[in-house]
């Protein structure tokens, strides 16, 4: 029988993608949902934020409450990213922990090995970087973050395929610090979108489609188009709230 996972695209507000993230999860774990993958993209564009960083020190809030960009905090750890409604597609894969190697590390670099084909599948010659990063000569294009619970594995992501940078290092501010051990001195230094380094207008379809063939080939599954169950609509409906709610944004103010 030939491997198969199911594959969910679409668009959904910051907070409703977050808690379908977590319902996802939540039913693989239960046995209620098969192995999945979405492909989706933020509306309006948003900004997230990890699960362990502080709100103040990561992200403009300010700035950001006036341009009506808003602010999620994730489930998952790593970085603060922002989620061009127009220019970048965030992934999600989610899997029993027996399908992903055992080691943190490596199961980073096993997920993100997608994301890495992916790109070189429209002409980008990316690389992995450990933790969770893939560059582009050097230059961050894609970061990944995972959350583990009831023996399931939640790896999501970003891609920037046209994201408006100028907008993206407004609304950040890392410490000086993590972009000195970099060797940059700003976030404009620091990224890269495909369509910069390409020299073109990369779409969007473009990029499905190479994460789409991407995800096939890592791990070694055919892509089942479907939609979420009634249950995830239900469980994620049901988390939708702490994810809008000012108590889990400023759970590290």
């Amino acid at each position: 029988m030939v491997r198969s996972f199911r594959l969910i695209m679409g668009e959904w507000d910051p907070w409703m993608n977050m808690a379908i993230d977590e319902a996802v999860m939540y039913a693989r774990g239960m046995g209620s949902a098969p192995d999945t993958v979405r492909l989706y993209v933020f509306s309006p564009s948003a900004v997230t934020i990890g699960y362990f960083q502080s709100l103040s020190a990561t992200v403009n809030t300010e700035l950001a409450k006036g341009l009506g960009v808003p602010v999620v905090r994730r489930i998952s750890g790593g970085g603060a990213v922002y989620h061009d409604e127009f220019g970048e597609v965030t992934y999600s894969v989610v899997l029993p922990e027996e399908r992903v190697p055992r080691d943190f590390e490596e199961s980073f670099r096993y997920l993100t090995e997608a994301v890495v084909r992916a790109a070189r599948k429209l002409g980008l010659p990316a690389k992995y970087v450990p933790l969770n990063d893939v560059v582009v000569e050097g230059r961050k294009i894609s970061g990944q973050a995972q959350a583990r619970k009831k023996g399931v594995v939640l790896q999501h992501g970003t891609f920037m395929y046209a994201t408006d940078v100028d907008r993206l290092a407004s609304l950040l501010t890392p410490p000086a610090a993590k972009l000195a051990d970099k060797g940059v001195s700003s976030i404009k230094e620091r990224v890269i979108t495909a369509s910069q380094y390409l020299g073109r207008r990369v779409s969007k379809d473009e990029v499905i489609k190479a994460f789409t063939e991407a995800f096939e080939e890592v791990l070694d599954a055919e892509a089942m188009p479907g939609r979420l169950t009634p249950l995830e609509l239900d469980l994620a409906k049901s988390l939708r709230w702490k994810y809008s709610s000012a108590e889990w944004l400023r759970l590290r103010p």
